[in-house]
């Protein structure tokens, strides 16, 4: 009784969670040569995601398999929650996606922008992410960075 009692009591204290919130599982594919796309896993990882990196040769394949334009595909491809991810975008707008769980295939921050995660640089200016539709329509902007 008294054992119930304590668990209990940690339970509604806060000091124990029933079941730890998990970040979903993401498979990042990227060019075996590119080493900013590790540099994009790390931060991931950094903030609490598990990331599986996969080199290949077919990345502009996985991408347009996914729905992404061509002139839309980042430097990597990544998948996660039921999503495609393309490009080095920022946490805000990831963790928005998974939050909100629009009606889209993913997004994309397109080309390999200075001073965005995982690369090196400054920033010269707002990013703009583009949502990608899973009919395959012109991607529209989703954030601004």
């Amino acid at each position: 009784m008294i054992r119930i009692f304590a668990i209990v009591s940690l339970l509604l204290s806060g000091s124990v969670t029933a079941h730890a919130q998990e970040m979903p599982q993401a498979t990042l594919y990227k060019s075996p040569q590119c080493g900013c796309c590790e540099g994009y896993a790390e931060y991931l990882r950094a903030n609490g995601f598990e990331v599986e990196v996969k080199p290949t040769f077919d990345l502009a394949e996985i991408s347009r398999k996914a729905g992404v334009p061509e002139s839309f595909q980042g430097c990597h491809t990544m998948f996660i929650d039921g999503y495609v991810v393309d490009g080095h975008v920022p946490l805000d707008t990831l963790n928005r996606l998974l939050t909100e769980r629009p009606d889209i295939a993913g997004i994309s921050l397109p080309g390999m922008p200075l001073g965005s995660p995982g690369m090196s640089g400054s920033k010269a200016g707002p990013f703009t992410i583009y949502a990608i539709s899973k009919d395959g329509s012109q991607p529209t902007a989703y954030a601004t960075e």
